[in-house]
């Protein structure tokens, strides 16, 4: 119990880090109904392209801002190979994560690992997170405790849902909820739906690479194999947060609050699970098993355990 305690804040800074990408994923899985597999392409790439910048001397920010635009990019590939060459959402995801694993690799200089010199105090020092300053940072600790990456990515994930709240609420964003929502409706009132759904895929990429970025400082390094399975990853956290709290949270930006938790309570019940014993090897089984039950339980709650609501009679006694 007291090794699982002590893993918690590294647990919930990961699941807030993954709850980034996990809203990337919830803006295609779930506002414009697309199984978008560029995910496991796009964020390695968001971490390669930090890496090599910040190596290279670049600002932190403009780092993760280059980050973003590469998962943009990523996005915007996977869009146009939708939407101009008429390929299915799904198999246009795996062709660009396909293509994104030779350009990862080259962007990594044809490394399958690139590391940050987190040993350096002064390379240490302009990060915005690191794992080391999850027992380090505190009241009475050797960084401040704003240094937390629970705070620091806390505000971020905050920051982010703000921003996205705002933008869905304009009139780009409700055309690209109307697209997901119903797309012949949506093309019926003069949406251009192949433009949104680009949109949308850029937009989701950016945050998916954001994401990868953000890992990449946590971890101190970015290896080639960083994204596989983060399109579970993220969807399990899409699930988890809708089954517990879509009856409770039912505004948008508290929607996308509730994939951020989804995560968070994702990578603590891994945590406690491996703090149990679990060979690490049977974690991907272990993924696949709860989107599995999460998916299930809305189905089974419907079919087996909501009542049947009975048709209204027409005509009666009453009307006679």
């Amino acid at each position: 119990m007291t090794g699982f305690l002590g893993a918690l804040p590294g647990a919930i800074s990961q699941g807030l880090i993954w709850g980034i990408m996990a809203i990337g994923v919830y803006i295609t899985y779930k506002i414009l109904d697309i199984a978008d597999l560029t995910v496991d392409g796009s964020f390695c790439t968001g971490g390669a392209v930090f890496v090599m910048l910040f190596q290279g001397g670049v600002n932190v920010w403009l780092a993760m801002l280059a980050a973003l635009l590469a998962g943009m990019l990523a996005g915007l590939a996977t869009g146009l190979l939708h939407t101009v060459c008429g390929i299915p959402a799904i198999l246009a995801g795996i062709l660009t994560q396909l293509g994104l694993y030779s350009v990862n690799m080259a962007i990594m200089n044809f490394l399958a690992s690139v590391s940050l010199s987190i040993t350096q105090n002064e390379v240490l020092e302009k990060l915005l997170v690191s794992l080391r300053f999850v027992g380090r940072a505190g009241i009475n600790g050797e960084y401040p405790l704003w240094r937390h990456p629970i705070i620091v990515v806390g505000l971020f994930t905050a920051a982010l849902i703000a921003i996205l709240y705002w933008f869905f609420g304009t009139e780009l964003g409700a055309a690209l909820r109307a697209t997901g929502s119903n797309p012949n409706m949506a093309r019926a009132q003069g949406i251009d739906t192949n433009w949104t759904k680009v949109l949308g895929l850029v937009v989701s990429n950016g945050m998916v690479a954001l994401s990868g970025a953000l890992l990449c400082q946590y971890n101190g390094s970015n290896e080639i194999n960083v994204g596989r399975g983060a399109i579970v990853i993220g969807l399990a956290s899409v699930i988890i947060g809708e089954v517990l709290l879509g009856k409770v949270f039912r505004n948008f930006a508290l929607k996308l609050l509730s994939v951020s938790i989804g995560a968070i309570i994702y990578y603590t019940v891994i945590t406690a699970v491996l703090k149990m014993g679990l060979n690490p090897n049977y974690l991907k089984l272990l993924t696949a098993l709860v989107v599995a039950i999460f998916l299930t339980i809305p189905y089974w709650k419907d079919k087996y355990f909501t009542k049947a609501v009975k048709p209204a009679q027409k005509g009666g006694s009453s009307n006679a």
